[in-house]
């Protein structure tokens, strides 16, 4: 059922985000992100919300808005976006103090211990944890959305004190999460974990004797993939042409000649121990005489021989920084992993403004970033919520938190055992920090073969992810962990009490419409809805059994239709 108005119902709070629904201009994204940083935020007004006349036009809009900022929406979230406005509401969240940190956590939780120091398994409950339960869940979407850009993968990290070093890198990406690009540029180059996965921790200078030359590793992900790409970019994302074909932004000899800045760097082991690994932790340091210290030219840029290895690793992050590439090649991506896999390049073009600018002269400003992306026009309108080609599939374990924070499940001790869901026949297929490579789970220009959006030439990451295995192996998943947990008896995931639903068990209608605001910000079509209905219908509510097994079944039915699994 669509509700269509040109005035917003009695819940919502109007101000500068009205404009959206009239204006595509870089202007209004701008004014937006201004009054966002400025914490002088507007509200959720506008129209075309689809699921449901007992779903109020602005608590789904609403919803819809938290499913792009953070993880979930729940009743208390949907209030406050309401009454504040996106932007507000936004600006507080930004400013918010962070949580506990994933080093903290593990400390906390008592894995710096001999017997445990060098496990993996910590790391990944630390992730659910952070993920699940951490106040700051703007914080951790943007920087989980970071970690699947910047890319490193706990199988890659073999090394002692390992899931120590997996809980640093998160940690630099959380603290960098609202801060400027050019830092966390510079924070991941030098983050032990980085140095382990692509090979600058250890990486020397040129010695001709003993045939060795720079690793150039790390030369190459930090262009490729961490900051410019492969073609030269138009501010609006698409490539650059000459004489029809795009043009590549480096060349191997550019590689080559990188590659000498990133020699000389290995760990701080400075005060560490066994249980205490701050090797690990803190930063890498350089050796100077394993630096190589010939001229490097690289992207039009030289450093000229004999600069110091600190001083030559600055300039050469700032020559990355400062192309013009960094901001659509970005921009585009959070665009991608936040709110739609095939944005305008209109859309870009006005979250890549405010990434080389924030209004006040700043250059790779991310709480900016993150602000354009979010109250940008294309992603409030809700004209799009119809269209068959926007939106993005929601990523397997984003379904799980989504669950988890939207119903309130917990864990014993607060432990999280939840492990490496990575297995794709029976668990979710997908895990974080858990990519089998630093080009991600997905790739951002990912086509999906054969199909209606390859046709039309679009783009579908996340669905690099989706075959047969793992469509089973969700569902699967899903079906025993929504009604019961998963590892309860061993410190895992609670199942929730579901009071609120099982309050409604009896009046399916309004129940569906609970789910389908939560989980779905009332997109769900009246067909699925009604199907879901009559299912559930056949159903037993006679006991306090039988209604948990109802409410259960309804939450699994919405998480597994099709229209659930593509967010809009």
């Amino acid at each position: 059922m669509m509700q269509t108005s040109d005035t917003p119902s009695h819940d919502s709070v109007l101000s500068e985000d009205v404009v959206f629904r009239h204006s595509h201009s870089h202007t209004t994204t701008a004014v937006a992100v201004s009054a966002f940083l400025t914490a002088c935020g507007g509200g959720a007004g506008g129209s075309n919300v689809s699921g449901g006349a007992s779903i109020a036009p602005a608590s789904a809009q609403a919803a819809r808005f938290l499913h792009q900022a953070q993880f979930s929406a729940n009743d208390a979230d949907i209030a406050d976006v309401v009454a504040k406005g996106y932007s507000s509401w936004l600006a507080e969240q930004v400013s918010a103090p962070a949580s506990t940190t994933g080093w903290d956590w593990q400390i906390a939780q008592g894995y710096n211990t001999v017997a445990s120091v060098n496990n993996i398994a910590p790391a990944d409950y630390m992730m659910w944890q952070q993920l699940i339960s951490s106040s700051d869940s703007v914080r951790k979407r943007m920087a989980l959305a970071l970690s699947e850009i910047f890319v490193v993968s706990s199988s890659g990290v073999s090394v002692s004190s390992r899931s120590f070093a997996m809980a640093q890198y998160w940690d630099v990406l959380v603290a960098g999460a609202f801060g400027n690009y050019r830092s966390l540029l510079e924070e991941i180059t030098l983050n032990p974990a980085m140095g382990v996965y692509l090979n600058t921790k250890g990486n020397q200078k040129t010695n001709v004797a003993a045939g060795r030359a720079p690793d150039e590793n790390y030369a190459r992900e930090v262009l490729q993939l961490f900051s410019i790409g492969l073609y030269e970019l138009n501010l609006d994302g698409t490539n650059k042409l000459a004489s029809g074909a795009p043009i590549e932004t480096y060349s191997q000899s550019d590689i080559t000649s990188l590659a000498k800045v990133f020699t000389g760097w290995d760990y701080d082991t400075a005060g560490s121990t066994a249980v205490n690994p701050t090797s690990v932790r803190n930063r890498m340091v350089l050796t100077a005489s394993l630096h190589e210290t010939t001229a490097t030219t690289f992207l039009g840029t030289t450093i000229a021989a004999n600069t110091f290895g600190a001083a030559a690793l600055g300039l050469a992050l700032d020559a990355i920084f400062n192309h013009a590439n960094v901001a659509p090649f970005i921009s585009k991506q959070l665009i991608q992993r936040l709110v739609t896999s095939n944005p305008s390049t209109a859309y870009v073009a006005r979250v890549a403004a405010i990434f080389n600018n924030n209004g006040s002269g700043v250059r790779g400003d991310l709480k900016a970033v993150l602000g354009a992306v979010l109250l940008d026009t294309e992603a409030r309108d809700d004209a799009n919520i119809t269209s068959g080609t926007w939106g993005k599939q929601r990523e397997p374990m984003l379904r799980l938190v989504q669950w988890a924070r939207t119903f309130g499940a917990t864990s014993a001790a607060g432990q999280w055992i939840v492990g490496d869901l990575s297995d794709m026949g029976t668990r979710l297929g997908q895990s974080p920090l858990r990519s089998g490579s630093v080009f991600n789970f997905f790739r951002p220009g990912y086509v999906l073969p054969n199909s209606a959006l390859a046709a039309q030439s679009l783009v579908s990451p996340e669905f690099q992810l989706t075959n047969e295995s793992t469509a089973a192996g969700y569902l699967n998943f899903m079906l025993g962990t929504v009604k019961s947990g998963f590892n309860v008896a061993n410190g895992g995931l609670n199942p929730p009490s579901y009071a609120t639903e099982l309050a409604l068990v009896g009046n399916l209608p309004t129940l569906l419409a609970r789910l389908n605001l939560l989980l779905c910000a009332g997109q769900l079509s009246s067909a699925t809805l009604a199907t879901i209905q009559t299912a559930l219908a056949t159903m037993s509510i006679s006991t306090a059994a039988n209604q948990q097994s109802v409410v259960s079944a309804a939450i699994f039915l919405v998480m597994a239709s099709p229209e659930y699994v593509i967010q809009k």
